[in-house]
């Protein structure tokens, strides 16, 4: 076997560069530590990685992020991870605007005070219900920050705070978005539009716990941002930090196994049998993967493990990448994004793809009008994004038996799809459809290549209560010298990533801790 580093020649091992990876990763770089980043695709990024077609580029997994601005936690904490390299800009006073049946739509605006301002006048019998719900917002949000402390602590520390908090969390985490806020809303529009945007985090109403809705939620209410340059530019920003501490990030380097000795994570393994070693091993290429693919049978038979297991992935997706020419903030289009609901159950949002299935929810997004960095030059250049949830269901044949064995049918597939999401986009926004002139379809098959995400999954595992609630997913394994990362250990989305990276950094080192505020 070769061995590529038979020494410790690093402190600790990553594995996966998506936003968790890559922030634990510079975190630790940026106290010292020599830090070994692997990454299966050829791009170091994971879901924050962009790719170029026709001279048009695209973000696969960024739209917007909460809590990013100057002043606030995120863009505080990618301040210090990057020294100032990255910056994000503000997508404006308005990020989404939600569209109903009977043309009702109603903009998503900052600050809270202007969203619930607009939310009362829309709603004007139901004002005392939007301030419940969103002082249970607040204090969820509260909770769940409490809960994401628990993340990083020692198993005898962290019992204690779960105990003494038992009542709080599951009051705001032991239910679903829909019990909570059919405790608080009555009127069924209402309810409808406030649980809308449960694709920024991928757990419908009905089964995501509520602790997840008002940490997501929440943190827009002050404003979304955009990366200047595209999402692109957060590796860009991050991987000279690692490489500056004396580390390395080396793409195209799938790791097949972490390897143990004694019980103790020591190493991995990657596809060419090339094997690297350090004291510390970190995994976030999402728990589920990690447990399953990664750990030997034996370590997969714990406790921890085995719940691990019994989670199901997160949703996945369809997405076109529309290429444009032509002015077309002036035809309708604008930083927000956009959900089209077609009924007012957003529950029912995710598409079967079946033939007689209309579009559920459609999700519009102009990345370009976000970047004050892009350039349009002379034909004006821009870019668009249609994404719609799905259930894997629908493309478990083509996994199954490969799309080269199926290669007709799969062609028929796809043409059917993108004819189908295109002539949704061409109704919402008949100005902008006849400037496309270039577009390509995403499947979830493609994500789960890239990422290798069970099932395409876009955001990791389930966001149920039992998730939420779960002592398995700690950025601390039970086996030494063996830590987790990313959007499993705190929540979906980048926001979510950042902090799951930021607090397996500090469990590995706590002085990481005080650049945490």
């Amino acid at each position: 076997m070769v061995t590529a580093s038979s020494k410790s020649e690093f402190d600790v091992i990553v594995v996966g560069s998506g936003m968790g990876g890559m922030t634990t990763a510079a975190a630790l770089s940026r106290i010292g530590k020599k830090v070994l980043l692997l990454e299966q695709a050829q791009t170091i990024g994971g879901l924050t990685h962009a790719f170029s077609r026709n001279g048009f580029s695209w973000d696969v997994g960024l739209h917007y992020c909460g809590t990013f601005g100057p002043d606030q936690q995120a863009g505080r904490m990618l301040k210090w991870l990057s020294d100032g390299t990255i910056e994000f800009h503000s997508v404006g006073t308005v990020y989404d605007i939600l569209h109903f049946p009977e043309g009702f739509e109603i903009p998503v605006a900052r600050p809270a005070a202007a969203y619930k301002a607009e939310l009362k006048e829309q709603f004007p019998d139901s004002a005392s219900e939007i301030d419940a719900y969103f002082e249970a917002l607040l204090s969820a949000e509260e909770a769940m920050h409490s809960l994401a402390a628990e993340r990083a602590m020692p198993e005898s520390i962290r019992n204690a705070h779960r105990w003494w908090n038992r009542k709080r969390f599951q009051r705001w985490f032991g239910r679903t978005t829909s019990e909570v806020i059919s405790d608080l809303i009555t009127d069924p529009k209402l309810a409808a539009v406030l649980s809308a945007q449960w694709g920024t985090y991928g757990g419908k109403p009905t089964e995501a716990s509520f602790g997840v809705h008002a940490l997501i939620i929440g943190h827009y209410l002050e404003g979304a941002y955009y990366p200047v340059g595209g999402a692109a530019a957060i590796a860009k920003g991050l991987v000279p930090v690692i490489e500056a501490a004396g580390g390395r990030a080396r793409a195209g380097t799938p790791v097949t196994d972490i390897l143990l000795e004694d019980g103790k994570a020591v190493g991995v393994r990657t596809s060419s049998g090339d094997e690297f070693r350090a004291p510390v091993i970190v995994s976030g290429v999402g728990a589920g993967e990690t447990v399953k693919h990664l750990l030997p049978p034996d370590v997969r038979q714990q406790a921890w493990a085995s719940e691990i297991a019994t989670y199901k992935p997160s949703i996945c997706h369809f997405q076109i990448f529309l290429g444009l020419e032509g002015d077309i903030a002036a035809l309708g289009a604008n930083r927000a994004n956009h959900w089209y609901y077609d009924s007012w159950d957003t529950n029912d949002a995710i598409w079967s793809t079946a033939e007689d299935d209309p579009v559920p929810m459609l999700f519009v997004s102009f990345p370009t009008l976000k970047d004050p960095a892009h350039d349009p030059g002379p034909s004006n250049r821009h870019t668009a994004e249609l994404l719609v949830w799905a259930d894997w269901s629908s493309v478990a044949e083509f996994a199954a038996q490969g799309t080269e064995a199926l290669a007709s049918e799969w062609a028929d597939f796809k043409q059917g799809i993108e004819s189908r999401l295109m002539a949704c986009f061409a109704a919402k926004f008949p100005a902008l459809a006849p400037l496309v002139v270039y577009q390509e379809l995403g499947t979830p098959l493609a994500t789960a290549s890239f990422t290798g995400h069970e099932k395409g999954a876009f955001y990791g595992l389930e966001t149920t209560p039992r998730r939420i609630l779960s002592d398995a997913l700690s950025a601390r394994t039970p086996v030494p010298g063996l830590f987790l990362t990313g959007q499993d250990v705190m929540t979906p989305g980048i926001a979510g990533a950042l902090a799951g990276g930021l607090l397996g950094a500090a469990a590995i080192d706590p002085r990481v801790l005080q650049h945490l505020r």
